[in-house]
């Protein structure tokens, strides 16, 4: 950028740092979100409850579906990421 415009363009200077911030907390939820390995020990806790008898067969079922389809939908946009 040259002087003139760095210059005419200063007070729009805070609106690029905010814009800049939300960016980056952005792209941070969305890490956190798309992660796989909360999911994942959420299963192995879940299997550890129904084996210790502390959950049923159908909490358990309900419970993995919602897991699977949530890995699933990680699997997802991983996978669109890289296209």
């Amino acid at each position: 950028m040259g002087l003139f415009t760095q210059i005419v363009t200063l007070p729009l200077a805070p609106v690029r740092g905010v814009a800049w911030v939300v960016e980056q907390v952005l792209e941070t939820a969305e890490n956190e979100y798309y992660d796989p390995a909360p999911v994942r020990a959420r299963l192995a806790e879940l299997e550890r409850q129904l084996n210790a008898g502390e959950i049923d067969e159908e909490t358990f079922d309900r419970a993995e579906d919602e897991l699977l389809d949530k890995l699933e939908e990680i699997s997802a946009h991983a996978r669109e990421g890289r296209a």
